[in-house]
């Protein structure tokens, strides 16, 4: 097992074992539900610490070397996301409010491990690609005869079906096929890069599909098995823009500032080099009102500007007049400026600007967390509120084969001999 400082592990021996995994059974709408979740990198985490935070109970299945997002660093030559006890930032960020159990898969005994914990559960998700859980015994169809009520998520990068249901992907693979790259990016066709957009997207697509799966099991008594991918949720993502192309049969333009038909949809910047974003569809309704709040009342009749369908033609005229114009202001002069204003617009925040907004706080988009090995740091909770059933994010994500001893002893029935005999044949750590 990875070395981790003590106040950190779980499997003290002085602990009653019920007592010890009590303590890691999250509160929320979803608390009883029990989840196994044999998942790696981002897509598939992801959902299942949705439904953890939810208060569902997910116990993360790794193999004894753990999930490769432990080694993000060295994989992606990150060094700043490691740090001691087995871990990263990046599988800390994917997979907090998890229990951890570390198996080999490889061997049949391993194997009869999971198929015992599906006995029990609820939920059983993977995200390998097609034929890897097949081979291990792990597939849906291996599965339902254990538990006919599971329901059973499966991630890939094209969908189950056609010659590609089996290519490797990631996320910049799927953002690339769903055409997502094409939203926004210069005029030069250069594609934008999301940054990870379609792990996120397809993790929460996903995890909706299954607790939709849940609903019917409930109702019903029959599980099933719920699949979904990158190239599908980043379609999907684009439904409202791509959605409108395919009606009128022809590519939209790509989203650049500098080309947007709107001026008054757009992002210009100040003196001070800080953005502001301005976001008004409707043209016509608040143009005079813009023009008269920036003290430029001349806009409005200047031919160039005084219509939609003017501002559209000279689009990028107009952008470069705004341009000098919000340039010849410090942002907390336009600060004062437009907030007194009906008009639509806000600061364009960084990643670090986050924890400073009140807004963000004290809806509890950003909670403080105190991390054992981090320290002080700020977590994202899912932007849901509820009054009956609010959301828990207590625990960090498990070291390797943290709660391995307990679920083993606790859930299953086996004694310390068998945990021993099992460690010595290699099948847990």
């Amino acid at each position: 097992m990875v070395n981790v400082p003590v106040s950190i592990a779980k499997t003290s021996r002085n602990m009653p074992l019920k007592a010890r995994l009590m303590n890691n059974i999250n509160k929320g709408p979803l608390q009883g539900m029990k989840v196994l979740d044999w998942t790696m990198w981002q897509f598939g985490p992801v959902s299942t610490m949705m439904m953890a935070d939810l208060g569902a109970e997910v116990i993360k299945i790794e193999s004894l070397d753990g999930d490769h997002g432990r080694q993000f660093g060295q994989v992606s030559g990150v060094a700043s996301n490691a740090y001691d006890g087995g871990s990263s930032h990046y599988f800390e960020v994917l997979n907090r409010q998890k229990l951890g159990i570390a198996i080999n898969l490889k061997e049949k005994r391993g194997q009869e491990i999971v198929h015992s914990l599906v006995k029990q559960s609820d939920v059983f998700v993977q995200n390998f690609r097609q034929g890897v859980a097949e081979r291990l015994g792990l597939g849906w169809e291996d599965l339902q005869k254990i538990n006919s009520q599971l329901v059973y998520g499966s991630a890939t990068g094209y969908g189950p079906l056609g010659e590609d249901s089996n290519k490797p992907a990631f996320a910049l693979t799927g953002e690339a096929r769903s055409g997502s790259l094409w939203w926004g990016g210069p005029e030069d066709n250069t594609p934008y890069n999301l940054h990870g957009v379609a792990d996120q997207m397809a993790g929460i697509m996903l995890s909706y599909g299954i607790l939709s799966g849940l609903l019917y099991k409930e109702r019903h008594g029959i599980g099933q098995k719920i699949e979904t991918s990158h190239l599908g949720s980043m379609m999907w993502l684009g439904m409202m823009r791509d959605g409108i192309g395919l009606l009128e049969g022809q590519e939209l333009n790509r989203q650049h500032r500098s080309n947007m038909n709107n001026p008054l949809w757009n992002t210009y910047q100040t003196k001070d080099r800080v953005w502001i974003a301005l976001s008004m569809s409707q043209g016509t309704r608040y143009w005079p009102i813009f023009c008269k709040t920036i003290a430029r009342e001349d806009l409005i009749t200047q031919p160039e500007f005084s219509t939609p369908e003017s501002r559209e033609e000279n689009k990028h005229y107009v952008i470069g007049e705004l341009d000098k114009i919000f340039g010849s202001k410090t942002f907390p002069e336009w600060e004062k400026i437009l907030g007194n204003s009906d008009l639509i617009w806000e600061k364009v925040q960084s990643t670090l600007d986050l924890p400073k907004d009140k807004q963000v706080t004290l809806n509890n988009y950003l909670v403080p967390f105190d991390h054992p090995i981090i320290g002080n740091s700020m977590w994202h909770q899912l932007p849901l509120a509820f009054d009956k059933t609010p959301l828990s994010t207590e625990k960090m994500a498990p070291s390797l084969g943290e709660n391995t001893e307990e679920i083993l002893i606790d859930r299953l029935g086996y004694s310390w001999d068998d945990i021993s005999l099992l460690q010595d044949e290699g099948i847990i750590l």
